[in-house]
C-alpha cells in the first residue's frame, strides 16, 4: 500500500499522475514514484514527499500519454528509492504498481530464482511482475492472460496497474482485498485507489470487485473479465464529491477544516432520516433488515481504530435505548479467534473508507457463519459497502487528514439513529422519552457549533502541555470511549504517549502515574454517575495531578478544582461522546501543530489500512 494513480489518453499523463499522487498523500507514504510511456518506460522513484519526486523530475524526459505512478507505505523491505514503486520486470518492458501484501511471495520468488531471474528490491511486488512476465514468455500468451494466470497463483491481497512497451495503448488493472477505482472521461481514463485524483476530471466511475481485470485501451471501450476467465458488464457509478471538498478551504490543514465541518457532516448524517415533529426515525438502507435487528439474539460491532471507539459508543447507544446485548470486537482479533456466532445475530462493520481489511475480513467471515452484516461507512461503492448485506452511509464527505474527526461523529450519529429507531420499533422507551431524545439530536449540529466556539481556550491549553511527555484520559459510562477516542487522536498527531481509562479503573494501576507532571483529562458532564467522577477528580489533584476537564456549562463543582476546564452545552447523556469528543480533537491539533509534527499525514500511518 498505499496510494495508486494511473492515466491513458491523449493528455501529457506527468501533470495528472503528480497532482493525483498529491490528493493521496493523505492516505500515509514513505516514497514515491512514477513510470511514463513515450516509446520505453521512463521511471523515476523517491524516498519522501511527492514533493521530492516532482523536484527530481523537473528536468527529465517525462513525456508520454500514458502512465503509472504510486506511493509506498513500506511492508516488505524498508522504505527507500529501490524498494518505491513502480517496479520493473527484468526485461524492462512491463513496469507495474502495486497496494496490498503476496502472502506467498517468498515460494513464488524462490522459484523464479531457480529460472535464473535477479530480484533488486525486497517487494513482493518485484516478484509478482516477474511472474507475470515470466508467465508471459513460457506460456506465449498476451500480457493480459498473463496477468490473469499469475493472478491465480498468488494469494493475499492486492490492486494492480500495469504498463508495458509492448502494450503502448493499454493499461492493464486488478484488484483482490484493496481498493482500485476506475475514472471513464470522454477518450480517456484514470485509475486511483480512490476517488479523489479523478472526480476533477469525471464523475463517472467504476469500482472493481475483487478478482476482476480491466483491460482500458485508449480509444476503445474498456473490458472487465474475472481472473476465472468469466466476462464482467461494467457497472457505472455518479462520484457524490466536488472538487471544492479536496481542498483547504483557508484553514491550515485538512484536519481542523474537518473539525469544523461536523455541524454540517452531522446534520447530512441526520438529513432524511429523522423528523423530530412527527417523531420518525428512517435508515432507508436498513428497512428491509428492521425485523431482523428486532429479533435478533445480539449485535456484534466489528472495527478498528477510531471506529472501534465509535463501535463501543454504539453499545452503550443500543443497550442503553434499545436493550439489545451488544458485543464490540477488533476485527483484527475477531477474525482470528473462532468467535461463535449464529445467523439470528446481526454484525454491524464501521469503517470510514469501507476499505480496512481486518473489517473485510471479519464480515467475510460472519457471512460464512450465516449472520446478517449492517454496514457504516463513508464511501460509496467502497468494499464493505458491497460486501454487507445493507448499511448507511454516514455522508460525512471525504475526509483527507488522515486522524479521524469528523467521520468519527458521523459514524455516532448514525449508530445513534439506529438505536433510536431499534428502541423505537421494540419500544422499549416511553414515546414521551422517545420524542425528547429525538429533539436533542435534532438539534445537535447548533450545539456542535457551539462547541467549536472555544477555539482560545484549547490553544493556551495546548501551550501549558505540548512539552509533556504523557497524558492520561479518563471517563465514565458514555465517556469512557471519549477517552480512549481523546487519547488516540493525541497520539496519533503529536507523538506523546497518551492512554484512555476508565475513571473508576483509575485506583487500580494508572494511579501510580500521577504526579505534578501529568496531565489528567477528565470527561466530566454534570450526568450520570457525575459525583464519582468529581471523586475520582480530587484523588488526582490530591496527588499534584494537572486535571483538564470538560464539563457541562454552568458547572461549579468540577470548575473549583480542575485547573482548566472547556464546557460543553447542556445534552442528553447519549449525545456526550460528540459534544465532548470535539474539544479533545482541538486540543490534540494545537498540541501537534505547536510541536511542529505533520498534522494531516502523522508518520507511519496510513489513512486506509488495506493490508493486515
Amino acid at each position: 500500500m498505499c496510494g495508486i494513480v494511473a492515466y491513458i489518453g491523449y493528455k501529457q499523463a506527468r501533470p495528472i499522475l503528480i497532482k493525483g499522487l498529491q490528493r493521496l498523500e493523505y492516505r500515509g507514504y514513505d516514497s514515491a514514484g512514477i513510470s511514463l510511456l513515450n516509446g520505453k518506460i521512463q521511471t523515476f522513484k523517491t524516498k519522501g514527499k511527492v514533493s521530492e519526486l516532482e523536484d527530481f523530475i523537473v528536468d527529465k524526459d517525462t513525456n508520454g500519454q500514458a502512465g503509472i505512478a504510486h506511493t509506498r507505505w513500506a511492508t516488505h523491505g524498508e522504505p527507500n528509492k529501490i524498494n518505491a514503486h513502480p517496479h520493473f520486470s527484468q526485461s524492462k518492458s512491463i513496469s507495474l504498481i502495486h497496494n496490498g501484501i503476496i502472502e506467498n511471495y517468498a515460494v513464488l520468488k524462490e522459484e523464479l530464482v531457480s529460472r535464473g531471474y535477479v530480484f533488486e528490491s525486497d517487494t513482493d511486488t518485484e516478484v509478482l511482475v516477474n511472474l507475470i512476465e515470466d508467465i508471459r514468455i513460457n506460456e506465449n500468451v498476451l500480457l493480459d492472460e498473463a496477468v490473469r494466470i499469475a493472478l491465480c497463483q498468488v494469494v493475499g491481497a492486492y490492486a494492480i496497474v500495469i504498463l508495458s512497451d509492448e502494450h503502448p495503448n493499454t493499461l492493464i488493472a486488478a484488484r483482490k482485498g484493496s481498493p482500485l477505482v476506475i475514472g471513464i472521461g470522454e477518450d480517456d481514463y484514470y485509475l486511483a485507489s480512490d476517488a479523489t485524483p479523478i472526480v476533477e476530471y469525471t464523475k463517472n466511475v467504476v469500482y472493481l470487485e475483487d478478482e476482476e481485470i480491466a483491460v482500458l485501451t485508449r480509444g476503445e471501450k474498456f473490458k472487465i473479465r474475472t481472473t476465472t476467465n468469466q466476462e464482467k458488464t461494467p457497472y457505472v457509478q455518479q462520484l457524490e464529491w466536488n472538487l471544492g471538498e479536496l481542498e483547504k478551504g483557508g484553514y491550515d490543514h485538512f484536519m481542523m477544516k474537518e473539525i469544523y465541518e461536523q455541524p454540517r457532516s452531522i446534520r447530512d448524517s441526520m438529513r432524511g432520516r429523522i423528523n423530530a415533529l412527527t417523531g420518525n426515525v428512517s435508515l432507508g438502507g436498513i428497512i428491509d433488515y428492521e425485523q431482523k435487528l428486532l429479533t435478533a439474539n445480539k449485535i456484534i460491532i466489528v472495527a478498528c481504530g477510531t471506529s472501534w471507539h465509535a463501535g463501543l459508543v454504539g453499545e452503550y447507544l443500543f443497550e442503553d435505548i434499545a436493550r439489545v446485548s451488544v458485543e464490540v470486537e477488533y476485527a483484527s482479533e475477531f477474525r482470528y479467534r473462532n468467535p461463535i456466532i449464529t445467523e439470528d445475530d446481526i454484525v454491524i462493520a464501521i469503517s470510514q473508507s469501507g476499505e480496512t481489511a481486518d473489517t473485510l475480513a471479519a464480515i467475510e467471515l460472519a457471512k460464512s457463519k450465516g449472520a446478517t452484516i449492517l454496514g457504516i461507512c463513508n464511501v460509496v461503492g467502497s468494499s464493505i459497502a458491497r460486501a454487507t448485506h445493507a448499511g448507511s452511509y454516514t455522508h460525512a464527505g471525504p475526509e483527507i487528514g488522515v486522524a479521524s474527526t469528523k467521520a468519527f461523529t458521523a459514524q455516532v450519529t448514525v449508530l445513534t439513529l439506529m438505536a433510536l429507531r431499534l428502541a423505537q420499533l421494540k419500544g422499549s422507551i416511553p414515546k414521551t422519552k422517545f420524542m425528547q431524545l429525538l429533539h436533542e439530536l435534532e438539534n445537535l449540529p447548533e450545539k456542535v457549533e457551539q462547541v467549536l466556539q472555544s477555539n482560545g481556550l484549547t490553544e493556551t491549553i495546548a501551550k501549558r502541555y505540548k512539552d509533556v511527555n504523557n497524558f492520561l484520559y479518563l471517563g465514565r459510562g458514555y465517556s469512557f470511549p471519549v477517552a480512549l477516542e481523546g487519547a488516540l487522536k493525541l497520539k496519533e498527531i503529536s507523538y506523546i504517549h497518551a492512554e484512555g481509562y476508565p475513571a473508576a479503573e483509575m485506583k487500580h494501576g494508572p494511579i501510580a502515574l500521577i504526579d505534578e507532571n501529568m496531565p489528567v483529562v477528565f470527561i466530566a458532564p454534570k450526568l450520570g454517575i457525575y459525583e464519582k467522577v468529581v471523586s475520582n477528580i480530587q484523588e488526582v489533584k490530591a496527588r499534584k495531578g494537572n486535571v483538564i476537564a470538560i464539563v457541562t456549562e454552568g458547572d461549579t463543582a468540577v470548575t473549583e478544582i480542575a485547573d482548566y476546564v472547556i464546557e460543553i452545552p447542556k445534552t442528553e447523556e447519549f449525545l456526550i461522546p460528540i459534544l465532548a469528543s470535539i474539544p479533545l480533537q482541538k486540543l490534540a491539533y494545537h498540541i501537534a501543530v505547536l510541536r511542529g509534527c505533520n498534522v494531516d499525514m502523522p508518520r507511519n500511518l496510513a489513512k486506509s489500512v488495506t493490508v493486515e
